[in-house]
């Protein structure tokens, strides 16, 4: 009776000893088959990025840049700093150096390059290529030689460099090229962190959104999407998306809005404004508007080059674009109708646009929600290809 069961215990101990190892085989052979099958989507990923933007290396880069020297760095973001650089040919470039704290991973970076490299517009920066040595992660931009919009528009010593022309000019540029993100494109994109540091200007004071490290890729049948990651700048950001997460087009039309009205009285919507009452960029500009007095809201470097009709005309669409509720919102391509005057039917009025400071109690606990679920700066990427 021992010896029977015994017998028993050792066989289904081998039994078990056998199933062990074909476990373990079997799953020595997955892990083998996974570690193949990354390998191939990596040189594939690898082959389809040499195809669309090329690859420098971290020597070439550092030569361009003067090793990345102080006298090169062009400003900084949460990404990490952005410098100068020349490459061997005598081509200018704009050479961004991601940070290591920046928390992106190779996959997810080769994977915005693929997704940048596919959007070519006159209005959107350019990516000419990257580097991936070690832990660095490079991005290698056209250069644009008169910095960023708020380099001018903020500064009381240079905002008289850019007259109401070519503030209309970058009105409908960056109005363009959010059209042809948003409609035109072969992915359907969301920028997410729209502002005036991010509209670089050329030599000939023409407009290119740049940073498209927070942008979001909608498939062909998504209209809206929500997320726990609140990525952007304080001030800029819609009211769905800053207190909820919800992303649509129209939380680049809210911020193109506060963009608009910053452009045409050369004010930061983040500033508050009126002695006697707390008023940001927003309130100020519905508040001018509901007292008929709309046009005390221009720049003052402005009153001799600007069109009235055109200034008008622009306030009005701004709080359109920042009116409470997205659906409220106009859509891009009826933003580039009214601001080129195409459109048939005049614009409807706007009503009390969303997150604007003003006196009494709500407005003020709206304001701190708003601080407290906004991020003022960069960072990582949140993106989903089509």
């Amino acid at each position: 009776m021992v010896a029977i069961g015994l017998t028993i215990f050792i066989g289904f101990s081998s039994l078990c000893y056998l199933l062990h190892r074909k476990g373990k085989a079997k799953a020595t052979a997955l892990l083998l088959f996974n570690q193949t099958t990354n390998r191939a989507k990596r040189r594939k990923m690898d082959k389809k990025m040499s195809e669309e933007v090329q690859l420098y290396s971290f020597e070439s880069l550092a030569i361009a840049t003067n090793n990345f020297s102080l006298g090169n760095k062009l400003g900084e973001g949460g990404f990490g700093p952005v410098y100068k650089g020349k490459l061997p040919d005598g081509q200018e470039v704009a050479i961004k150096r991601l940070s290591t704290s920046s928390g992106q991973g190779l996959l997810e970076f080769k994977n915005e390059i693929l997704l940048i490299a596919k959007l070519q517009h006159t209005k959107l920066v350019r990516l000419l290529g990257y580097c991936t040595q070690g832990e660095e992660r490079i991005l290698v931009y056209e250069y644009m030689h008169n910095k960023s919009l708020d380099f001018f528009l903020f500064d009381t010593n240079k905002k008289e460099q850019i007259n109401w022309g070519t503030r209309f000019r970058i009105i409908e540029g960056v109005a363009q090229g959010l059209l042809y993100l948003h409609k035109y494109s072969r992915l359907t994109v969301v920028h997410r962190d729209l502002k005036a540091s991010n509209i670089l200007l050329d030599s000939d004071m023409n407009p290119k959104i740049s940073d498209f490290g927070m942008a979001r890729i909608f498939g062909q049948q998504e209209s809206e999407a929500n997320t726990k990651r609140i990525v952007g700048t304080h001030g800029y950001m819609s009211p769905e998306y800053a207190l909820r997460g919800i992303v649509s087009t129209k939380t680049d039309v809210f911020s193109f809005g506060v963009l608009l009205l910053e452009i045409v009285s050369g004010k930061k919507n983040n500033s508050c404004y009126d002695s006697e009452h707390p008023l940001n960029l927003i309130g100020l500009a519905w508040e001018l508007w509901r007292e008929e007095r709309a046009l005390e809201l221009i720049d003052a470097t402005l009153i001799e080059s600007c069109s009235r009709d055109e200034v008008m005309r622009c306030i009005h669409v701004g709080l359109l674009c920042v009116q409470d509720y997205a659906k409220d919102r106009p859509s891009m391509s009826t933003v580039v109708s009214m601001l080129t005057n195409e459109s048939r039917q005049p614009p409807p009025p706007p009503e009390r646009p969303g997150f604007f400071i003003e006196r009494g109690d709500q407005q003020a606990q709206i304001s701190e929600e708003v601080e407290r679920y906004s991020i003022n700066g960069l960072s990582i990427s949140e993106l989903k290809a089509r």
